[in-house]
């Protein structure tokens, strides 16, 4: 490697991966999550929250290996979130599930609520039914984000999952305002709305606006007592070959554009021409003027 590389704004130098190496080393046998975390520690490399950027930095180091500058351990479970391999192995026995329909409306005798599941034992569940149900199926996700089941009484409905922000989006920038130097400053008060799934047993009116409208109301609050940091304005892209984006109109989110068709692939963005709507929905009405969110050539949120 003869040039520096940078991944997720760390810039890796000769001295930096002279220490990597030296931490690969001491800790082979431990595997790669022991590296990415002594290599963290080392760094001081963390989330707003203090918690360690250990998957990050497992980015870093499978982008190294990729480029021949370092040799890895094998995955010791033998999954990574490397895109040459696989993403999830189902439980076995899988969770149980009833999958008997369910109808009704918001009102009685069905009352909806929602359940933060990151780091808790639902997220077994989160994951197997996005999974097993969702037409992309299920991948691990990387950075910061949440997830959250919808319960009708004791019986899961829903799964929703916000996530880091795309960085560029020409038609989100535009609406907000951003400059490129103010969106590298902002863009983690942005979320995006990655995954949504209603389980296809149940039939409840409305239901999916209804659970845009309680994400909405509590995304913000978990999300900095999560993270450290506010949330002002969530997104989402449309699907429109499958999606009309109807639970989304009927939510109050803004259609503001459409994505270029591109997509990131092994490092490099590659045109495909598959197009998606693009919706946002502000969480604060100065969103663009929050004193929380630094104003960067008036091109701020």
């Amino acid at each position: 490697m003869n040039e520096p590389v940078t991944v997720r704004g760390r810039t890796i130098g000769r001295e930096d991966l002279v220490q990597i190496k030296e931490v690969v080393s001491q800790h082979w046998g431990q595997g790669r999550q022991a590296i990415s975390r002594e290599l963290c520690r080392l760094w001081d490399w963390r989330q707003a929250n203090g918690h360690l950027k250990d998957q990050v930095c497992r980015i870093l180091l499978r982008k190294l290996e990729d480029l021949g500058a370092i040799t890895l351990p094998a995955p010791k479970r033998g999954i990574s979130n490397h895109p040459r391999r696989r993403y999830y192995i189902p439980p076995d026995p899988p969770p149980e599930v009833l999958m008997e329909p369910l109808e009704g409306t918001l009102k009685r005798p069905h009352t909806v609520r929602l359940e933060m599941v990151r780091r808790t034992p639902g997220e077994v569940l989160w994951n197997y039914l996005v999974h097993r149900f969702h037409y992309k199926s299920y991948r691990i996700l990387v950075g910061a984000h949440l997830k959250y089941l919808a319960y009708a009484g004791d019986r899961p409905v829903a799964c929703l999952a916000w996530s880091s922000s795309v960085f560029r989006i020409r038609s989100r920038d535009a609406f907000i305002g951003w400059s490129g130097e103010a969106r590298s400053g902002n863009i983690r008060h942005v979320a995006n709305n990655s995954r949504f799934l209603i389980l296809p047993w149940v039939r409840m009116n409305n239901l999916a606006s209804h659970l845009l409208g309680l994400s909405a109301r509590v995304i913000a609050r978990d999300w900095e007592a999560f993270y450290g940091y506010p949330l002002v304005l969530l997104e989402t892209f449309v699907d429109k070959s499958r999606f009309q984006g109807t639970c989304y109109k009927a939510a109050n989110w803004t259609r503001v554009g459409e994505t270029a068709g591109h997509a990131k692939k092994g490092g490099r963005f590659y045109y495909h021409g598959h197009r998606k709507d693009v919706y946002l929905y502000p969480l604060v009405a100065d969103f663009r003027e929050r004193p929380e969110v630094p104003s960067l050539e008036g091109g701020a949120r």
